[in-house]
């Protein structure tokens, strides 16, 4: 088990929702997972996004524009060639993350590596006073993302803090992202801040039990969204399988999100700008193809 020296004060988080990610395609050699979708943003304040994708070698996204969020990619099995105009250019290999500030504007191309490629993507917004800052990128190996492990759990620490281990990775938007693995009959529990949105994304298992011990199980490929408190329980109830999922947290921004295609901004007029801008190569997307 996972001591939390707060525990026994601490408030739990019930879940208050689940939604299975359905697979669905997307293009030629892709399929996706969308686990966050407009319907939940309200909900999942400061979270826009989140989709689970595979995709082959007859798949991949040519050169195009991101502004006003920042995106975490993090691969779970093959790669991603990641390039832009600008000359940056990196693969983010299994167990790596990207950290992607899109600020006032980003234009880049991602491409498949190997024959199978799956990892997960994360859309977190800005607030409009950081909407339009310089873009920016900050990458992690697998091997630089800090790690711990104590009775049958272990955490990758991504961002935030976990098992007295805290992450070098600075979000503009106060957030929290802790890949669990918990073998079987093992638990965990978690401090999240009181003031925080909470979820979590079941990568692996059938037995997760999340919130209270008395709750129904629930499977991989689910999202579960925690209600109000500052503790996040969660037990492996299976006897032979692994229990794998990414706890998120984030503080919410309270600012209206108007979302189309890849730009997330406060209100319809700045995304008809930000697709004038684009188009006519300008405010932080010059390298755009006219």
């Amino acid at each position: 088990m996972m001591s939390v020296s707060s525990e026994n004060n601490s408030v739990p988080r019930l879940v208050i929702k689940k939604v299975l990610a359905k697979l669905q395609k997307e293009g030629e050699g892709a399929v996706v997972r969308n686990g966050i979708t407009e319907i939940d943003q309200k909900l999942l304040d400061p979270f826009v996004l989140l989709v689970e994708f595979s995709f082959s070698l007859s798949a991949g996204f040519p050169d195009h524009p991101h502004r006003g969020f920042e995106s975490v990619t993090y691969m779970l099995q093959g790669g991603i060639i990641h390039k832009d105009p600008k000359g940056h250019k990196g693969t983010i290999q299994a167990g790596d993350v990207q950290w992607m500030t899109a600020g006032r504007g980003i234009i880049h191309s991602e491409f498949p590596e190997e024959e199978v490629n799956t990892g997960l993507q994360l859309w977190i917004n800005l607030p409009s006073t950081d909407k339009m800052i310089e873009p920016k990128y900050k990458e992690l190996s697998s091997s630089d993302i800090p790690r711990a492990e104590e009775n049958g759990v272990e955490v990758k620490v991504i961002a935030g803090d976990s098992m007295g281990i805290k992450s070098p990775v600075y979000t503009r938007t106060p957030t929290m992202f802790l890949d669990f693995t918990l073998k079987p009959g093992s638990q965990t529990h978690q401090d999240v801040p009181e003031s925080w949105t909470a979820f979590a994304y079941i990568i692996e298992g059938d037995e997760g039990v999340f919130g209270c011990l008395k709750s129904s199980a629930i499977s991989a490929h689910h999202v579960v969204v925690f209600g109000p408190g500052d503790l996040v329980s969660v037990w492996n109830k299976s006897t032979s399988r692994l229990l794998r999922f990414l706890l998120i947290a984030g503080e919410p921004i309270g600012e209206p999100v108007v979302q189309c295609g890849p730009f997330v901004m406060n209100s319809q007029a700045e995304i008809d700008m930000a697709f004038d801008d684009y188009q006519n190569a300008k405010n932080g997307f010059e390298m755009a193809k006219c």
